[in-house]
């Protein structure tokens, strides 16, 4: 241990609230639990109640505090101040040395705005990322845009992450690229062995399908389902889709989808036999943005039913295929890739631009030498490089 070294561990407050966030903190939760240098205080803020009590038990996180904030059918507005007011609270009472917030949720940002009001520092995880849309996806491109004007330590899983956030004038010694602790999380999951596939078909095309995201709720997600039941109709595929717990989805979806012979319609999936799934998927349609961070790990070709992505990254490198959620164009898409050998295998081998799964050993050294704690052994943090932006066309299928 260095003589100057500080010996007191660092207190960090995470912030959870839904599945995406849990997944991505879980394993710096895991490591900041097993180095005498930090003591994580997880707050879950409950807004995935039904969904992350046993996920947490099964990534080995306990939840010191949990918040009762979530009303049926709440306006945004109201479940934003009572994040803050009970975030807040909690800051207050716990006096952490930092907060951790992840990506781009309504607790991800009332985190951070609990801990500037009690003048805290704030550490983002997966910061950076932009469609260059400032309402699509709503309301998470405003979030992180937020977020980006409060953090302290900005954890960029991309170069190009990396040069948005200096781009609008955060300081570089600010800017960490270190990967997405996605890939940290999903590699961990599968060496565990757990889960189980839900994938039933010999022989048959598996298609993983997710969708949820509110700007395509409506309309758009009915137009959505037609496309999928067309798909379905060809015979020689098994659809899966967990079904997101939302009203609107599943009013959207169910009377789309019910009752086809070729689409097996489950309720959400955990972590770990979602991970299985998606293991065992030959094709991803989502409209989900971390499947398009987890699927390239695995090989997977993506389909994002979005006109928008903050994660250009995987489109650029041949790995994801931004479609829009023009039915016709989805339909296409899909069956192109179950036809055409060639273009399949083009995408499925197309790597992943997101990390190499030791994001979270660069963020606990990056943390542990800016607190003056000796941090354990960890792989040398990725170069620190920042190109300049391109602009939206970028994000965008208009």
């Amino acid at each position: 241990m260095s003589p100057n070294a500080n010996t007191t561990p660092v207190r960090a407050m995470l912030v959870l609230g839904t599945r995406p966030e849990a997944i991505k903190l879980a394993p710096v939760v895991r490591a900041m639990a097993a180095s005498p240098h930090f003591e994580p205080l997880v707050v879950s803020t409950g807004q995935h109640r039904e969904m992350l009590q046993q996920m947490l038990e099964l990534l080995q996180v306990e939840a010191k505090f949990e918040l009762d904030v979530m009303r049926e059918r709440q306006e945004l507005s109201k479940l934003t101040a009572r994040l803050v007011e009970g975030l807040g609270e909690v800051v207050h009472a716990e006096r952490p040395d930092l907060v951790v917030v992840q990506g781009d949720t309504t607790s991800a940002l009332t985190g951070a705005l609990a801990a500037f009001y009690e003048h805290v520092p704030v550490a983002h995880v997966e910061a950076g990322l932009r469609t260059g849309v400032l309402d699509n996806p709503f309301p998470e491109e405003l979030n992180r845009r937020l977020i980006g004007r409060i953090a302290r330590w900005h954890f960029a899983p991309t170069p190009r992450a990396a040069g948005h956030l200096t781009a609008e004038g955060v300081p570089e010694a600010e800017v960490f690229v270190t990967g997405n602790t996605v890939i940290d999380n999903l590699l961990w999951v599968l060496e565990q062995g757990a889960g189980r596939d839900h994938f039933e078909s010999n022989g048959r095309r598996r298609v993983l399908v997710t969708l949820h995201r509110r700007e395509n709720q409506g309309d758009k997600m009915r137009a959505m389902g037609k496309a999928l039941r067309r798909l379905a109709d060809r015979g020689d595929v098994e659809l899966v889709l967990p079904l997101h717990k939302s009203p609107a989805v599943r009013e959207a979806l169910l009377p789309e989808l019910s009752g086809h012979t070729a689409i097996r319609i489950v309720e959400p999936l955990d972590y770990v036999d979602f991970s299985a799934t998606l293991a065992g998927c030959d094709l991803v349609l989502t409209d989900s943005g971390g499947i398009q961070e987890e699927a390239p790990t695995l090989g997977k070709p993506a389909l994002v039913l979005r006109t928008t992505t903050e994660r250009p990254e995987a489109v650029e490198a041949g790995a994801a295929q931004l479609v829009g959620t023009e039915p016709h164009v989805i339909l296409d898409a899909a069956m192109r890739l179950l036809d055409d050998d060639d273009a399949y295998r083009r995408m499925a081998r197309a790597g992943n631009p997101f990390g190499d799964g030791h994001a979270t050993a660069r963020i606990l050294a990056q943390l542990a030498e800016d607190f003056g704690v000796d941090a354990d052994p960890v792989p040398a943090p990725a170069p620190l490089a920042v190109p300049q932006p391109e602009g939206p066309e970028s994000y965008s299928t208009a």
